[in-house]
């Protein structure tokens, strides 16, 4: 077998591979960046790109059949072009696409192979009948869908993220197994595209890692458009029916079973590292085949580090950018940046969005501070009642004794962007009471943050 070396070898072309390739790169370092499928990784081809650009469809469509409470009449019911919405999707995934393939192809110290990477060694991998070797080699190989082992489950066609993004038809029914991030998005998104459709989720409530006012609220939210709910499901399997597939839910209220035209899975992500020969580099993985890493993102091989969603340490674009951000940083700039310095901050794209950074309160109040809170609803956001769209709240809790901002959650038109205002004044290590004397822009959903500040106080007062 054939064998050269290299200066670093990246095995996954995702977010953090083709920007941590670049800055490599621009040092005058000789790089193989090995890609098995798609450059671009989740974000580009399965994950937010197209999904977003689904939302955004769907949302045109409800805003239309919503002329009313605008002033205007829609002559005509609102119906959805299918095959022109999953071909604007898959537009959107091109571009990107090949706009990663085109900067890569710029680098002159980037070698792009295609092909499936395993571990020779430590410090060595095996692509295409080819031996590789490099002093540094990193991961970022990503994630799936998980199909977990529910009784039936293999005996009925099922759908997963990768699937929805590339339909071209409306399901009659859609049954969407699971009630978190992914699974919210799509219900809501197919509800609008005009699919009947019903989430069965295990927990008592959806979203179980919110605190139960944001899961009651995005529940209120959604059964209002008509999607069902079915929390609780502790027995969940799967059998074939004549109208597409049984889905039995065991719910201590309403029908036992729930028979839908189509099964979209949603019940988490796993890591892509089982066939990756990581013991033959003798890199550790814990029980869910996430490669533990350190603070700086090393594994427990000297010279292998990993990033993205296959190490457990984040499950977005913006942490497995971030990921490659602190490695770049640490080994090209003399830098000291650990993981954790990272706050938490992400979005659930339903509409209206939730933008969430920091704690929940249930967290804050497992850490024993003395708390503040502060909790406004979105009807007193003059933004949100000049659009229409006054739905959802925002909150915020505070150490009451060093006046820090630990968490705040925004469910709400605009949410997702709002929340940066608190999330940059978190991250720059300022109190409650700078960002209260902030000057934001009327009207806008942020302007009412220094209010929500203003109103903070101890819990029973």
């Amino acid at each position: 077998m054939a064998e050269r070396e290299v200066d670093a070898i990246i095995i996954g072309a995702g977010q953090a591979g083709p920007s941590l390739a670049a800055r490599l790169n621009a040092a005058g370092q000789k790089v193989a960046l090995v890609e098995r499928h798609l450059v671009g990784g989740t974000c580009v081809n399965t994950g937010c790109k197209p999904t977003k650009t689904l939302i955004a469809s769907a949302y045109a469509a409800h805003t239309a059949r919503r002329g009313n409470d605008y002033g205007f009449t829609v002559t005509a019911p609102v119906t959805m072009d299918m095959p022109a919405v999953a071909a604007r999707a898959r537009k959107v995934i091109m571009d990107s696409r090949r706009g990663n393939e085109d900067w890569l192809a710029g680098m002159d110290n980037v070698e792009l192979i295609r092909g499936h990477a395993r571990f020779a060694g430590p410090h060595s991998i095996e692509v295409n009948g080819e031996t590789l070797t490099a002093p540094r080699i990193f991961v970022n190989v990503g994630g799936r869908a998980v199909v977990p082992d529910l009784p039936g489950v293999h005996d009925v066609p099922f759908l997963t993220n990768t699937d929805m993004v590339a339909l071209d038809f409306l399901p009659r029914h859609l049954v969407v197994v699971g009630g978190s991030y992914i699974g919210l998005e799509f219900a809501q998104m197919y509800r609008r595209f005009g699919a009947e459709v019903t989430v069965v989720e295990r927990a008592d409530r959806l979203i179980s890692r919110e605190d139960p006012d944001v899961s009651e609220a995005v529940r209120g939210i959604l059964e209002a458009e008509g999607i069902a709910v079915r929390t609780g499901a502790d027995c969940i399997s799967f059998r074939p029916h004549a109208a597409g597939v049984s889905v039995s839910v065991d719910c201590q209220q309403g029908e036992p079973s729930v028979i839908g035209s189509h099964v979209l899975l949603a019940m988490g992500r796993r890591p892509n590292t089982d066939d990756l020969g990581l013991e033959s580099a003798g890199v550790a993985v814990d029980a869910r085949g996430y490669i533990t890493v350190d603070d700086h993102l090393q594994t427990n091989v000297p010279g292998v580090w990993a990033l993205g969603d296959c190490n457990g340490r984040g499950a977005f674009t913006h942490t497995a950018y971030n990921d490659f951000e602190i490695v770049a940083a640490n080994l090209l700039d003399g830098a000291d940046r650990r993981l954790s310095q990272r706050l938490p901050g992400y979005a659930l794209y339903i509409d209206p969005p939730l933008g969430r950074v920091g704690m929940t309160d249930a967290e804050a109040a497992k850490s024993g501070r003395r708390l503040l809170h502060s909790k406004r609803p979105m009807t007193r956001v003059g933004r949100a009642v000049e659009k229409g769209e006054s739905q959802g709240f925002m909150k915020v809790v505070a150490d009451a004794d060093s006046r820090m901002i630990l968490g705040a959650a925004i469910l709400g038109t605009g949410g997702d962007e709002a929340i940066h205002g608190i999330l940059d004044m978190m991250n720059a290590g300022q109190t409650i009471d700078t960002l209260r004397w902030a000057v934001p822009i009327h009207p806008t959903v942020s302007e009412l943050i220094p209010t929500v500040l203003l109103d903070l106080q101890a819990e029973g007062r």
